[in-house]
């Protein structure tokens, strides 16, 4: 079975900063692209970041200049860096990977179990 663990969420007061890691383990073949998404109580989930394989990265604007993405494809870990957070970043964040399992199969989405980001004082 694959896993995407996630770590890093928690409090962190308005302007603070705060790092999640998201570590996918189990039988895989390869990792395609990898990303972040958050969801905020009564609204949908939206994608924050992505970065593909080779290191390309993608942000929404209302996080670019604050939040970095990137990845160690020897840990097949993807990490987010949010800086300058605003109350509005308060959101449980999900971890996604494309990943193949074997040669026969194609990439699918795996998704983490969430990490509870809160930013208030």
């Amino acid at each position: 079975q694959v896993q995407l663990v996630e770590s890093g969420g928690g409090l962190v007061q308005p302007g603070g900063s705060l790092s999640l890691s998201c570590a996918a383990s189990g039988s895989i073949f390869s990792i395609n692209a990898m990303g972040w998404y958050r969801q905020a109580p009564g609204k949908q989930r939206e994608l924050v970041a992505t970065i593909t394989r080779g290191g390309n990265t993608r942000y929404i604007d209302f996080v670019k200049g604050r939040f970095t993405i990137s990845r160690d494809n020897a840990k097949n870990t993807v990490y987010l860096q949010m800086n300058k957070l605003y109350p509005e970043d308060t959101a449980v964040y999900y971890c996604n990977a494309a990943i193949r399992l074997n040669l026969a199969s194609s990439y699918r989405d795996y998704w983490g179990q969430g990490t509870q980001v809160t930013v208030s004082s």
